[in-house]
């Protein structure tokens, strides 16, 4: 176990993993005690001095060098493959510190933790020196029905504004496309989506856009990587993002949530 530190938040990560994350060597694996959630960060700071971030939950590492639209602790070096990591239920802070210079603390976002439910923090701002805050979602993880997937759309871009969301076979005429979410305003989560397996194409216009306009407004046209392939039982929550720093296009990521 850390000597010293609190077992508030201990993620449940094998020693050489927690190593190699900047933590000290521990005999055993790390895990919680008492009542646990599941959390999981996206670093979506758009300043480019302040963007690239170490992270701590509770003094222990929650991810090294994190750069713009990473998750944690998928970001997190190979073997490893959790989605969340457990985290004991109350109060918790997240802890964000300059990797070219830890003496810089860009930011400490405080979040609670509930009992058996999942939470994404997201990291947001920054731009033009501007306080970096906290956006926190609850996550529902439940299976999907059999042969069915999970989707939803989180809009964390000011720039692009309120948006309606499509999710379609790929390449289908927006005109006749009913949104999936619409006029979703900056800052919120749309509703779960039930959805059959199969691919998908995320495509986001500005709210209210006329149908036969849609085609030539699109603002996001898919996720990184291209399309959603997605076998039954899967789930993922696609979210619109800033443009990249020192680029201008709204673009959108997609996490794996099951």
């Amino acid at each position: 176990m850390l000597p010293n530190a609190p077992r508030l938040a201990a993620l449940a990560l094998a020693a050489g993993l927690v190593a190699a994350c900047g933590t000290r060597d521990a005999a055993d694996p790390l895990a919680p005690t008492g009542p646990v959630g599941r959390v999981r960060w996206v670093n979506l700071i758009t300043d480019t001095t302040r963007g690239r971030v170490n992270a701590t939950l509770e003094r222990v590492s929650f991810g090294v060098n994190v750069t713009y639209a990473g998750s944690c602790p998928a970001c997190l070096p190979a073997p490893a493959t959790a989605l969340y990591s457990p985290v004991l239920a109350g109060a918790r802070q997240l802890v964000l510190k300059r990797t070219a210079d830890t003496t810089v603390t860009v930011a400490t976002l405080p979040f609670t933790v509930t009992d058996g439910g999942d939470l994404t923090v997201f990291a947001t701002g920054g731009a033009g020196g501007s306080a970096v805050t906290a956006v926190t979602v609850a996550d529902v993880n439940t299976a999907p029905a059999d042969g069915q997937v999970r989707l939803r759309v989180v809009h964390l871009s000011p720039t692009a504004g309120a948006v309606d969301v499509f999710v379609t076979a790929p390449g289908a005429d927006l005109a006749a496309a009913t949104p999936a979410a619409a006029n979703v305003a900056p800052g919120t989560a749309g509703a779960y989506l039930a959805l059959p397996a199969g691919t998908y194409q995320v495509r986001a216009v500005p709210a209210g856009t006329a149908p036969a306009a849609r085609a030539g407004a699109v603002l996001v046209s898919a996720v990184s990587g291209g399309n959603l392939v997605l076998a039954a039982g899967a789930a993922r929550t696609v979210v619109v993002i800033e443009p990249t720093p020192g680029t201008t296009a709204v673009r959108a990521i997609a996490l794996v949530d099951r």
